[in-house]
């Protein structure tokens, strides 16, 4: 069941906001376990989610985004760095910030991503991305309500 996904915030950073019909502390299990994060985003993914841990998700297409979580406070939010795996290095492409805000009494959550630091192709690259991705997680995570 997917909802709308709303753009927020300046032109300068990419923003959005949408409601999932499932918990906060449901919702964040998408964002830290790798078995879930994979249900929404990427083939494998290794996961430290702690201030300095390891951020990876491999596409399986020869895509891999790298970074660390930077803040972790669950389930309310969530900052990491974000960047791509390249021959020749990492590819820094941003910092993205997740934050979780109980609504209906706990029953849904509130989520709002933004993606800062990314130049003007990157962006217009990145806003595809996310298009995509995040109804994926709502569906996900009211899937994974569903089979608990």
């Amino acid at each position: 069941m997917t909802t709308d996904l709303k753009a927020i915030g300046p032109a300068a950073h990419l923003g959005y906001e949408m409601r999932i019909e499932a918990p906060p502390a449901t919702v964040w299990r998408f964002w830290v376990e790798p078995d879930a994060i994979v249900r929404w985003m990427g083939k494998i993914a290794t996961l430290e989610p702690r201030p300095g841990g390891l951020f990876r998700i491999d596409y399986g297409q020869g895509d891999v985004v790298v970074g660390e979580y930077l803040e972790v406070d669950p389930p309310r939010r969530l900052a990491l760095s974000w960047g791509w795996e390249a021959p020749d290095g990492r590819i820094e492409a941003g910092r993205v910030e997740v934050e979780l805000e109980a609504v209906d009494g706990g029953a849904a959550t509130q989520l709002r991503l933004r993606h800062l630091g990314l130049d003007e192709p990157s962006r217009v690259s990145h806003d595809e991305g996310w298009r995509n991705f995040l109804p994926r997680i709502a569906d996900a995570a009211t899937e994974g309500l569903i089979q608990k």
